[in-house]
C-alpha cells in the first residue's frame, strides 16, 4: 500500500511562521516610529535652546549699552558740542540700565533685582532667579549675548574712566562714572542673582581660590 502522507500539518506551520513574520515586521515598524518620534523631540529641544526666543529683548540689550560706547567715542568726529553729545551718552545710559534691569534680564536668562522698602522705612535689595522647570526654558544663545554685553560693557567704561584720567580730560569725567555706575550696577545685581542673594561675593571668591589651592595641592603629591 501506498503511505498517504498528510499536507496538514506543514501548512499549518507554514501558517504560523508567516504571521510570526508578520507580527515581528509590525513591532519592528513600531519600534521605528518611537524612536523617530524621541529623536525627533530631541533635535526640537536641542533646536529651541540654541535659538533665540525673544530676537527684540536681545536686540535692545545690546542696542543702549553699544550705541552708548559709540557715540562717546565718535562724537568728536560727528559734533562739536559737548553739551549734545554728554546728553546722548546719558540718555542712552538710563534707557539701558532701565532695559536691562527690568526686561532683558527677566526674559533672556531669567533673572531679576530690584529694591523695596519695608513698614519701617528700611530698604531691602531682593535677588530672584527663575527655578524649575522655567531655569530650564532659557536660550543658551540668549544666556550667552545677555552675558556678553553684561560684562563687557561696564569694562569698556572702566577703561574709558582710566584713559579720561590719564589724558586730563576732565569735563568727561562725570560721563564715564555715569558709565560705570549705572552698568556696574547691572553686572552687580545680576552676579548676585546668579550666585545667590544670601552669598558674598567675597565668600565666593575665596571658596574659589580655596578650591584651586587644594587641586594644586593634591596634584603636587600625586606626582611625588
Amino acid at each position: 500500500m501506498t503511505p498517504v502522507v498528510d499536507d496538514a500539518v506543514p501548512a499549518e506551520h507554514a501558517r504560523k511562521r508567516r504571521a510570526c513574520l508578520r507580527l515581528n515586521m509590525l513591532t519592528d515598524d513600531t519600534n521605528d516610529e518611537d524612536v523617530s518620534l524621541f529623536d525627533a523631540e530631541e533635535d526640537a529641544g536641542k533646536k529651541s535652546k540654541k535659538s533665540i526666543k525673544h530676537p527684540l529683548a536681545s536686540f535692545f540689550h545690546l542696542f543702549f549699552r553699544v550705541s552708548a560706547v559709540l557715540v562717546y567715542l565718535l562724537c568728536g568726529i560727528f559734533s562739536s558740542s559737548f553739551i549734545a553729545c554728554m546728553v546722548t551718552i546719558i540718555l542712552l545710559l538710563s534707557c539701558d540700565f532701565w532695559t536691562v534691569k527690568n526686561i532683558t534680564g527677566r526674559l533672556m536668562v531669567g533673572l531679576r533685582w530690584w529694591n523695596q522698602v519695608d513698614d519701617d522705612g528700611r530698604s531691602h535689595w531682593v535677588f530672584e532667579a527663575r527655578k524649575g522647570a522655567g531655569k530650564q526654558q532659557a536660550s543658551d544663545s540668549e544666556s550667552r549675548i545677555f552675558w556678553i554685553g553684561l560684562i563687557v560693557c561696564p569694562v569698556l567704561w572702566v577703561v574709558f574712566a582710566f584713559s579720561t584720567l590719564f589724558s586730563l580730560k576732565i569735563k568727561w569725567v562725570p560721563v564715564v562714572i555715569m558709565g560705570v555706575v549705572l552698568q556696574g550696577a547691572n553686572l552687580y545685581g545680576y552676579v548676585r542673582c546668579k550666585v545667590g542673594g544670601k552669598t558674598s561675593l567675597k565668600n565666593m571668591a575665596t571658596n574659589y581660590f580655596g578650591r584651586q589651592f587644594l587641586k594644586q595641592a593634591m596634584s603636587k603629591e600625586e606626582e611625588s
